[in-house]
C-alpha cells in the first residue's frame, strides 16, 4: 500500500473512533438519566451491540457514501486524507465545546469541500448528494414527530396503570437501547467503511467499489472502543438539559430514534445519531407538554447542525491546499 492509502485508512479509523466517542452518548444519556443503567454498564452493553451492528445489516450505506455522492476515478488519496481531516478537526471542536453537532454533516462536508477544490464541481454527483442531504434533513423531523406520537400512543395504553409501570419502562430499556445501539453501529460504522473503500479503489488496491471483510471488523471495532470511551460532556447535554428525563421519556426515545435509524440504513441513507436522538428527545418532551423542553438547548444544537457542513468544507477545502502547497 502507499503511504497515502495508509494515512487516509489510519484517519478514517480515527474518524470511526471519534465517531463512537461523540455518539455514544446519544445512545447511553437517556438510559442514563432515567437510572435505568450505570454509566458503566450502559456504555459497555452499547459498545458489544455497535460492534455487532455493521455485520448484520448490510452495506448500503456504505456504497451510498463510498460510490453514489462522489465519482472515484477522477479522485487522488489527498483529496480523502483533506476530507477526512476537516471532518476529526470539527467533531475535535464540538466534543470539546459540549455540543452534540453530526459526524455525518461533518464527514459530508468535508468530502464536498474538499473534492471541488481537489477534482472540481464535475466530481460530485448531485443525485447522491441529494439523496443524503434530504436524509440528514428528513431524519430529524420523522425523528420528532415519531417521538411525540409513540409518546401520545404510551400514554394512551397505559392510562389507568399503577406507578409500578415505571419498571417496565426502566427494565425494558435494556432491549431499546440494544436495538438503537444495533443501528447506530450499522449507520454510522458504515461511512467509514464507504471512504476506506472508496480509498481502496483510488489507492488500486481493489479493481471496483466493495466492502473487503477485513473493512467492516477495522470499521465495527473502532466505533466499538469509541462508544466504551464515551463523552461525558455530551451526555450532560443530551440526559439533563433539555428536561428530567424519566424512564418513559428514554424507552419511547430509545424505541423512536432505533426505529428511524434502523430503517434509514436498510434502505441506504445516512442519517445523524445527534440529530435523531436530539429531535426525539424533543418530541417525547413536547408530547407531555411544549414548555416542558427547555428550548434554548434546542437552539444551540440547530445552529450546530447549520454551520456543521460549510465549516468542515471550508476546513477540507484549506487541508488539501496545505497539502498541495507543501508537495510543491
Amino acid at each position: 500500500m502507499p503511504p497515502e492509502l495508509i494515512i487516509a485508512i489510519g484517519l478514517a479509523l480515527l474518524f470511526d473512533l471519534l465517531n463512537g466517542i461523540h455518539d455514544s452518548s446519544n445512545i447511553v444519556a437517556t438510559m442514563i438519566s432515567s437510572r435505568a443503567f450505570r454509566p458503566e454498564t450502559a456504555l459497555g452493553i452499547t459498545a458489544l451491540a455497535n460492534f455487532f451492528g455493521p455485520f448484520l445489516f448490510g452495506v448500503a450505506v456504505a456504497t451510498t457514501i463510498g460510490d453514489e455522492v462522489v465519482q472515484g476515478n477522477v479522485l487522488n488519496l489527498n483529496i480523502i486524507i483533506a476530507c477526512l481531516v476537516g471532518a476529526i478537526f470539527w467533531n475535535l471542536a464540538t466534543w470539546f465545546l459540549g455540543i452534540p453537532s453530526s459526524s455525518s454533516h461533518a464527514l459530508i462536508g468535508g468530502m464536498i469541500g474538499a473534492v471541488i477544490v481537489g477534482a472540481g464541481t464535475d466530481a460530485i454527483r448531485m443525485q447522491g448528494v441529494e439523496k443524503v442531504v434530504i436524509a440528514l434533513i428528513a431524519s430529524p423531523l420523522i425523528g420528532f414527530i415519531f417521538g411525540f406520537l409513540f409518546t401520545r400512543l404510551i400514554y394512551f395504553l397505559a392510562r389507568g396503570a399503577t406507578p409500578n409501570i415505571n419498571k417496565f419502562f426502566k427494565n425494558s430499556q435494556l432491549v431499546t437501547a440494544l436495538g438503537m445501539a444495533f443501528s447506530h453501529g450499522t449507520n454510522d460504522a458504515q461511512k467509514t467503511m464507504g471512504v476506506i473503500a472508496l480509498s481502496l479503489v483510488i489507492g488500486g488496491a481493489i479493481s471496483e467499489f466493495s466492502v473487503p471483510t477485513w473493512v467492516v471488523a477495522a470499521s465495527a471495532s473502532a466505533i466499538a472502543v469509541g462508544t466504551a470511551i464515551g463523552g461525558w460532556r455530551l451526555i450532560r447535554t443530551l440526559g439533563g438539559r433539555f428536561y428530567k428525563i424519566r424512564p418513559l421519556h428514554s424507552f419511547s426515545t430509545q424505541l423512536t430514534s432505533g426505529f428511524v435509524i434502523l430503517t434509514a440504513s436498510l434502505l441506504g441513507l445516512p442519517v445523524s445519531t445527534s440529530q435523531v436522538v436530539s429531535s426525539a428527545i424533543i418530541g417525547v418532551g413536547s408530547s407531555e407538554s411544549v414548555g416542558k423542553v427547555r428550548w434554548s438547548v434546542a437552539e444551540e444544537i440547530v445552529t450546530a447542525w447549520l454551520i456543521t457542513i460549510p465549516a468542515s468544507a471550508l476546513i477540507s477545502a484549506g487541508t488539501y491546499w496545505l497539502i498541495t502547497f507543501l508537495e510543491k
